[in-house]
């Protein structure tokens, strides 16, 4: 679900600063993390998640969530942003 989004031209914020951010103002739609990153790093984002009923899933290794953004290097979490 998420690549196709991604494909349809979805905004995204990448990074868990940025996708706690859009949590956080209600932007986000949708919530990936990576499922090779640091359970201390994404934790706080999982309950995020929880507390504002957004959903997350985790099925990317880091490298292959940052290839699907459209960076070089790995990413941790992404969000896809409301229209």
């Amino acid at each position: 679900m998420f690549l196709e989004l991604m494909k349809n031209g979805a905004r995204t914020v990448v990074g868990v600063k940025q996708t706690q951010k859009a949590i956080a103002n209600s932007k986000a739609k949708m919530v990936l993390i990576a499922v090779d990153a640091d359970e201390h790093v994404i934790a706080s984002l999982e309950k995020d998640c929880l507390q504002k009923q957004v959903p997350c899933e985790k099925s990317f290794s880091m490298q292959d969530l940052g290839k699907a953004c459209g960076i070089h290097v790995g990413a941790a979490a992404a969000a896809i942003l409301n229209d």
